[in-house]
């Protein structure tokens, strides 16, 4: 079994290389498309929790994963990513924030290796991102890399009035896809991108 297949979540397939996740105007809800503009995930914070938590649905609105937060507040912090059929913890998504670069990591749920990980490129981006009135307007660049910190692919924020991020895998062989598009909208919603 290859390391891909080792985090197949239940009930959807991202085969493409490439996706877009687009915010809602609204409040802290997002879809995920295919190349080809089809919705093939949706996600939303829930309000007025505790811990955050963030569910995920397919096309057809059937549940497919949660992300929730390991404690209360907590923007640096770990995310499990659980899938909703089997109930199984896939995932944890593992936030070591700074003013200086956000990284978070993927890693396995039951092992706690790395998995992969997700910077963000350009420190002063990144510090006026956080400090400068509006800065949160700035779009962000990510790089994902595998476990040996190889590029494996790109999130880039698009200047517009909904966050708006472009999600390109290079080479997929070694990580899992589906918590790099779960990634891109909760990185987005629990830092306020």
């Amino acid at each position: 079994m290859g390391v891909t297949s080792d985090y197949d979540i239940t009930g959807i397939d991202l085969s493409d290389d490439s996706y877009t996740v687009e915010q809602s105007l609204i409040r802290n809800k997002y879809k995920a498309m295919d190349a080809a503009g089809n919705v093939v995930l949706r996600g939303k914070q829930k309000m007025l929790k505790m811990k955050e938590e963030f569910p995920f649905v397919d096309a057809n609105d059937n549940e497919v994963f949660q992300v929730k937060a390991g404690g209360i507040i907590d923007v640096a912090g770990n995310y499990v990513l659980t899938d909703s059929k089997t109930g199984e913890d896939i995932v944890i998504l593992d936030n070591d924030y700074s003013i200086f670069q956000d990284t978070w990591k993927i890693r396995d749920a039951s092992t706690e290796a790395k998995i992969a990980e997700i910077n963000s490129q350009g420190a002063l981006v990144t510090i006026a991102r956080n400090v400068v009135p509006f800065g949160g307007w700035i779009p962000h660049k990510y790089e994902i890399a595998d476990q040996d910190g190889n590029h494996v692919g790109n999130i880039d924020g698009q200047f517009s009035l909904k966050d708006r991020y472009e999600i390109t895998i290079d080479d997929a062989s070694t990580v899992p896809k589906e918590p790099i598009i779960a990634a891109a909208m909760v990185i987005d919603a629990i830092q306020g991108n």
